[in-house]
């Protein structure tokens, strides 16, 4: 049940559901005097029962306390052209209670409807100071640096390009670079993990996060309304607009449920007496009264879509950010995934696998060859050599360094020759390169036109690769698919490795668009596939699968755009942390809807042949509201 006008449902098809406002404010100590007034009012009409117009009148007072709202609210609504909603049901079926002489009967309906609704807007205020505590995360105010003095400021003040100040216990209010300092920073809020993540100069820090320890000076990459807390309060603050089909289907069904029983019950209450000889219309039209409270369809309505809320609350407690209930459904559905390698299954960033040493040349020896000629090169491959190499290099030995694109890099190095890069370019130089038919990224050195040895590079696979194919494969998922861009060998070598059915390389954006569609139309009917990706190249991908999901913690800007679900971590297990919350969360749903119709079924069935009363009648609707409010609020759990 909700309250204001929160659910109406009328025979256009329209149905309006927020969760629901009470009106009895505990807060407010002359609204607590007037409805104990209500209640001394009613007791005394009960254990007195004084008869004629004194005892009407200490019922009809105690009614008006208490359901004065209700029946302002009905009128209201019907002005408005809403006729069928909960306030219609409760004020005819108590003004008829009235009508028969069931006084109090007619009260105690509307005395337990406003206990039942304090009592369910107590749960779901729970529900939602609970998420609005997990998504505590936007920043008060930023420490600006302005030469030698700093200032508090919105963080919406600050330019990119900007230093700021963060302190010990304040939280990051935009996302930058370290430029001075080192810290610990607590990232729960943003990945769920509980460790914090040290960090130093040179770093990346997330705005959301807190600092724990160390003084940093940042300098700001992005403006407030593009950083990581202000895209995360965006898409859970518009995650509830995106119904789930279950709130659809509910919100379509009590636009014609209400209406439908209302006429069931006027049949109801006119029928028998008519045609069934020896019947009394006073029995029937009590029978179709109690008909009408327990057919108020409001712990659907609301329960539902507190279900999807509560669920995509629990999600981005584990880090987890669902666009939509939609969404969340989806995954309970998930039959196909698809992997993007670079970033996704591996960590896209190139580290030394192994070095090959030749000629009587040490590893050490080789690495420090390599680290030379990689010093002032910003290829990735040079990039992971120099810093496999633990100790300095004397920038002043290097003399006529020179990189040739699409080959490698040429320096003299203490007086002398340093090659470095593939084996055309040390062919094209007069040496011969070794152990080049194994496909595998490796570079070449020689000294002095003298082979050295090779070092292999390699994107390594991510920590939790493993476990995330397994855990998808546990919860279900038939096939799971790698699309790259790479190379064929390198993509079938992971794919190998992590036991996936199929592996598609040397991919464009465009082919892998086209892989997608191609396996949706294999896909079994009902059934979804999840497209997992990072890179801007990857948008065009998660933006056509049915569930497209950004590995937020590596993740462009253009990926999280265009995805549906965004993993924060940059973790694959946390996709199957993903697709059980929304495996719960469908179960909490599904249970609502046979709790409430069950229920309603039930105790509507026993009204028809006079064996449920009104009191009956009201306490089963207000447990059943309450009972399903409760168990959608495990969904966050």
């Amino acid at each position: 049940m909700s309250k204001n006008s929160n659910t109406s449902c009328s025979v256009n098809g329209s149905c309006e559901c927020d969760l629901p406002v009470s009106i009895i404010n505990l807060r407010n100590p002359q609204q607590i005097i007037l409805y104990l007034a209500g209640v001394l009012l009613f007791i005394a009409g009960i254990v007195f029962s004084p008869g004629g117009y004194l005892e009407f009148s200490l019922f009809a007072l105690s009614y008006l306390i208490f359901g004065g709202g209700v029946l302002l609210r009905a009128v209201r609504n019907i002005a408005k052209g809403r006729v069928f909603d909960e306030n219609f049901l409760m004020a005819i079926a108590t003004l008829g209670a009235f009508a028969i002489g069931e006084y109090p009967e007619g009260v105690a309906v509307m005395v337990f409807y406003q206990i039942g609704e304090l009592l369910q807007d107590s749960a779901v205020g729970r529900s939602r100071r609970s998420i609005e505590q997990l998504m505590d995360i936007r920043p008060d105010y930023a420490n600006l640096k302005e030469g030698e003095q700093t200032r508090k400021v919105s963080p919406e003040q600050v330019a990119v390009g900007s230093f700021i100040i963060i302190r010990p216990g304040e939280k990051v209010p935009l996302d930058g670079f370290i430029v001075e300092g080192s810290s610990a920073l607590d990232l729960s809020a943003l990945t769920g993990e509980s460790l914090p993540r040290e960090v130093e100069t040179g770093d990346e820090v997330l705005s959301g996060s807190v600092n724990k320890t160390g003084l940093l000076s940042v300098r700001v990459t992005r403006e407030y309304m593009d950083s990581t807390v202000s895209r995360i309060l965006s898409l859970v603050e518009n995650a509830s607009s995106r119904k789930a089909r279950t709130e659809q289907f509910i919100t379509r069904f009590a636009a014609y449920y209400t209406p439908v029983v209302v006429i069931a019950a006027l049949f109801l209450a006119f029928i028998p007496p008519l045609v069934i000889p020896g019947q009394e219309f006073q029995v029937w039209t009590y029978r179709a009264l109690v008909f009408l409270v327990i057919s108020c369809p409001c712990a659907l309505v609301i329960s539902i879509p507190l279900g999807f809320f509560g669920g995509i609350g629990g999600a981005s407690r584990k880090g987890i950010l669902v666009k939509g209930g939609n969404y969340l459904e989806a995954l309970s559905h998930v039959e196909t995934v698809i992997f993007d390698k670079t970033g996704t299954l591996t960590h896209g960033k190139f580290s030394v696998n192994k070095i090959e040493p030749s000629g009587g040349y040490s590893t050490g020896e080789l690495l420090k060859l390599g680290a030379a000629a990689a010093y002032h090169s910003n290829h990735p491959v040079s990039v992971s050599v120099l810093q496999a190499y633990d100790e300095q290099i004397d920038e002043k030995s290097l003399k006529n360094y020179e990189e040739i694109p699409g080959r490698g890099v040429k320096v003299s190095y203490e007086g002398k020759k340093i090659l470095m890069g593939n084996g055309k370019m040390l062919s094209e130089n007069g040496v011969e390169a070794l152990n080049d038919s194994d496909h595998k990224t490796r570079v070449h050195i020689a000294l002095d036109g003298r082979y050295a040895g090779s070092i292999v590079v390699a994107d390594q696979i991510r920590e939790d690769a493993e476990s995330a194919i397994r855990q998808l494969r546990d919860l279900g998922v038939k096939k799971i698919v790698l699309l790259s861009g790479d190379k064929k060998n390198v993509a079938d070598e992971v794919g190998r490795r992590l036991k996936l059915d199929q592996v598609y390389a040397e991919l464009l954006p465009d082919q892998k668009v086209g892989i997608i569609e191609e396996l949706e139309r294999q896909s079994t009917t009902g059934k979804k596939l999840v497209f997992v990706g990072d890179g801007i190249n990857d948008a065009p991908s998660l933006a056509r699968a049915e569930i497209g999901v950004a590995m937020g913690g590596v993740a462009s800007d253009a990926a999280i755009e265009a995805a549906d679900v965004v993993l924060m971590t940059g973790q694959p297990s946390k996709l199957a942390e993903a697709i059980r919350v929304a495996m719960k969360t469908r179960t909490i749903v599904i249970q609502n809807i046979a709790l409430a119709l069950g229920v309603k079924g039930i105790v509507m069935s026993l009204g028809l042949f006079g064996l449920a009363s009104m009191w009956g009648a009201v306490f089963a609707d207000v447990g059943v509201a309450l009972l399903a409010v409760l168990n959608a609020m495990r969904a966050m759990k």
